[in-house]
């Protein structure tokens, strides 16, 4: 069983940057992948960035490709989203995940356990 904690979510202006952390609980965490969803409202979750379990591999959608970048300490069992040059589309709830897996992963479903979210909002 894994438990994750999103924080650093808030509101910034557009061209602003802010940086997500995602804790996990328990011993294992460097044997799971670890990416990063969003959910707009009205809109379905979508992916944003998956990292290996150790970190030596990342891979971005295209809307986030160059602005944000993913990474890890797997000896504080956390993840990180760094969010630079934020667009208003840029909003949403962010989500991390992990999956017990030794690659990439981008599709949702994939996915073993889920944060609870935390809230990124870019003013225009």
């Amino acid at each position: 069983q894994v438990q994750l904690v999103e924080s650093g979510g808030g509101l910034v202006q557009a061209g602003g940057s802010l940086r997500l952390s995602c804790a996990a609980s328990g011993r294992t965490f460097s044997s799971y992948a670890m990416g990063w969803f969003r959910q707009a409202p009205g809109k379905e979750r979508e992916f944003a960035a998956t990292i290996t379990r150790s970190g030596g591999s990342t891979y971005y959608a295209d809307s986030v490709k160059g602005r944000f970048t993913i990474s890890r300490d797997n000896a504080k069992n956390t993840v990180y989203l760094q969010m630079n040059s934020l667009k208003p589309e840029d909003t949403a709830v962010y989500y991390c995940a992990a999956k017990a897996g030794s690659w990439l992963y981008a599709a949702g479903y994939e996915y073993d356990y889920w944060g609870q979210g935390t809230q990124v909002t870019v003013s225009s």
